[in-house]
């Protein structure tokens, strides 16, 4: 029983590390999304964001048998998430190309509608978290002679507290993000090619699923994969932060 119960502490620590990783994701679309948001107003939609990403995610728990099943669902986040990215890039790159001319701002989605943007995007996202959850403690041998939503009592309770933990480390997470992006505005471009790139991610999720069988359904789970898409996002992140720390530099400068 206690070799059980360390195997069950072992893998609820896995289970937080990987929560945490896929919170990041989550959270740097959301800060993304209401950034444009008066700060109040920001906090608020991040509230309501990480309460629609608790729905979704313990809904995608209990029915996580149902969802896999539907491969449009992960496809239509994949299409928004890069829609949202090319949009924002095409709109900084062409302020940018025409600052000196009499443009009209870009109008803003309003309160609410950014609300639903973020919660559209916790649906796709809710999918992936579970299904690696699932991945990785229905390794675990059975707990308990009880069952919920299909799976033994005892391995969704560890999916559940890493679900939990997960969320907790994004509300913090989404804060951070935003707080970076309007310290330093120009990191809006990286922001948004993050963006695109989960965008990415989801499409190879979508091209594995059985339904669709593009690529082998293991690849997205594989350590290539898995290794490239972390590279390539730290990359990107550590390329706009450091050129937005240049160019709040060369603005005191100016200043």
């Amino acid at each position: 029983m206690e070799a059980i119960l360390l195997e069950y502490g072992w893998v609820l620590l896995v289970l937080v590390a990987l929560e945490g990783l896929l919170a990041a994701d989550n959270a740097i679309v959301m800060a993304v999304m209401v950034k444009h948001l008066p700060k109040k107003e920001q906090k608020k939609a991040l509230f309501y964001g990480l309460i629609g990403a608790l729905v979704f995610r313990f809904a995608a728990l209990f029915l996580i048998a149902t969802l896999v099943k539907y491969w449009q669902i992960q496809a239509i986040g994949a299409a928004y998430l890069l829609f949202i990215s090319i949009r924002s890039l095409y709109a900084i790159w062409k302020h940018k190309d025409t600052e000196n001319a009499d443009i009209k701002p870009k109008k803003e989605s309003g309160f609410w509608m950014t609300v639903v943007k973020v919660e559209i995007t916790d649906i796709a996202f809710a999918i992936d978290s579970m299904l690696a959850a699932v991945a990785i403690a229905m390794t675990l041998p059975h707990l308990g002679d009880f069952s919920i939503g299909g799976i033994n009592g005892g391995q969704f309770l560890v999916m559940f507290f890493g679900g939990v933990i997960g969320l907790i480390i994004m509300r913090f997470a989404a804060q951070w993000f935003v707080k970076v992006l309007n310290d330093y505005p120009s990191l809006e471009a990286a922001a948004f090619m993050i963006v695109g790139w989960v965008g990415v991610k989801l499409v190879v999720l979508t091209l594995a699923h059985p339904g669709v069988a593009l690529i082998a359904e293991s690849f997205p789970h594989s350590t290539l994969w898995k290794a490239t898409f972390w590279i390539v996002l730290v990359a990107i992140a550590v390329g706009g932060y450091l050129t937005g720390l240049r160019n709040k530099k060369k603005a005191e400068k100016n200043a």
